[in-house]
């Protein structure tokens, strides 16, 4: 069996599965990306042959596959949001933003240092790339395709969504701050913190924010409202656009040396604003969830190799014990007392704070990372506890969204009809419904 044509078939069943698969498992306690890991685990243990994989002496193809598959995530994410922005209404984003994320990176931090007796550099490393949320791992907790009605999201749905766009990108200055101690060798000096707070927090977070409403603003002139129709993007119903207008915000941003996942979700949820109703949201949402879609189940498919090939070989019990306290812990008990004061209901909270997904980013983030120095740990221990990690979230989150979230779907019907609302209210009326 020659490798060119084994890989060939490799693919063709996976994108055959990628398109088949979401209807199999739906209403059931599955998900896509579960069914991957599972098949990547069970394909390994068999006796076809599978390629090394080994994210060490690979540390750059990782970095950037995931990189892509990122990128692509925090613009699907970005165009699906039907919320205009406001302090208000993304109260509960901000919530996760302000309080959870720095809470959990602090919580994480110390179990890290204190459980596992790792360097400070090393601690906070882990913690900052197991900050950000990933809920494209499990599409029952994101929101659904882009609408024309600004009010049909769910809280739980709506929040969840708006914090992983988000926190995607700023989780970027705790990263450098750990790269920064692991190169001044765990003893910050007053220069090499003012260095951090003033260029990697306020510009590149600065510029990551402008970026993102420049580029936003000007390709939703271009889609939309360009004077010339060969020019109007939004008239070809093209959807490969969404490519470019990811990789344009990115590249631009990069280039300027601010954060590029802060600019494509700026820049997803700007495009999104320049005509809302419009339909053309819809096809480019559609071609980037796909291609999104097909580069996760390969990751996950990968990673489960990995894990059947030993990469869990360097984890500790000590390390699984911190990556099991981050989800049923750390997150949940964070996110659950940021969102007191919220328009969230007491079980929207909870649903909440417990699908605090880890997956592509943090794989993303630790490649990154080693890329830059060493932080007084093995590599191959610190992809240990993160794969760990991901994987337990996969399984953990994967299993409980579908029913957990229907759960909430039919509590909300169930008022809406006792609101007044009809026997078949609509999505903006079950979506208004709190709980």
């Amino acid at each position: 069996m020659s490798s060119p044509d084994y890989l060939f078939t490799l693919l063709g069943a996976g994108a055959l599965g990628a398109a088949v698969l979401p209807q199999l498992v739906a209403r059931r306690p599955l998900s896509l990306p579960l069914v991957f890991l599972v098949c990547g685990i069970a394909l390994q243990l068999s006796p076809l042959p599978m390629p090394g994989i080994d994210p060490v002496s690979d540390r750059t193809w990782v970095e950037h596959v995931t990189e892509i598959c990122v990128i692509l995530s925090l613009m699907g994410a970005g165009l699906a949001l039907n919320r205009p922005f406001g302090r208000r209404r993304w109260q509960g984003t901000w919530r996760q933003l302000g309080v959870t994320m720095p809470l959990t990176i602090a919580a994480v931090g110390l179990l890290a240092w204190g459980l596992l007796d790792w360097p400070p550099a090393a601690a906070l490393l882990l913690a900052a790339v197991l900050a950000p949320t990933d809920p494209v791992l499990a599409s029952e907790v994101q929101v659904g395709a882009p609408t024309a009605s600004e009010h049909d999201e769910d809280e739980v749905r709506f929040t969840l969504t708006s914090e992983a766009g988000l926190n995607d990108g700023l989780a970027f200055p705790f990263v450098m701050a750990a790269v920064a101690l692991a190169a001044a060798g765990g003893r910050p000096t007053g220069g090499g913190i003012a260095h951090w707070v003033l260029v990697d927090v306020l510009y590149k977070c600065a510029v990551g924010l402008s970026a993102g409403l420049v580029v936003g603003a000007l390709l939703g002139w271009l889609f939309f409202r360009a004077s010339r129709r060969a020019m109007r993007l939004s008239e070809h119903r093209e959807g490969f656009v969404a490519l470019g207008a990811t990789f344009l915000a990115y590249g631009v941003t990069e280039l300027l040396h601010g954060y590029g996942f802060l600019a494509v979700f700026v820049t997803a949820c700007r495009i999104r604003r320049a005509e809302h109703a419009h339909g053309y949201h819809m096809v480019l949402h559609d071609f980037v969830e796909q291609v999104e879609r097909l580069l996760t189940s390969a990751l996950l498919f990968l990673l489960g190799a990995f894990v059947a090939q030993g990469g869990l070989a360097s984890l500790t019990w000590q390390g699984a014990v911190v990556g099991l306290l981050l989800l049923l812990a750390v997150r949940p008990l964070t996110a659950w007392a940021a969102q007191f004061g919220t328009s969230a209901g007491p079980r929207e909270r909870v649903v909440t704070a417990f699908f605090g997904i880890r997956g592509i980013g943090s794989l993303f983030y630790l490649a990154h990372a080693l890329g830059f120095a060493g932080f007084g740990v093995p590599a191959e221990q610190l992809w240990a506890v993160v794969t760990f990690t991901v994987l337990a979230s996969v399984v953990l989150h994967g299993m409980s969204a579908t029913p957990v979230i229907s759960r909430l779907d039919r509590l909300r019907i169930h008022r809406a009809r006792a609101s007044g609302a009809g026997p078949e209210p609509d999505d903006t009326e079950v979506a208004g419904e709190r709980l």
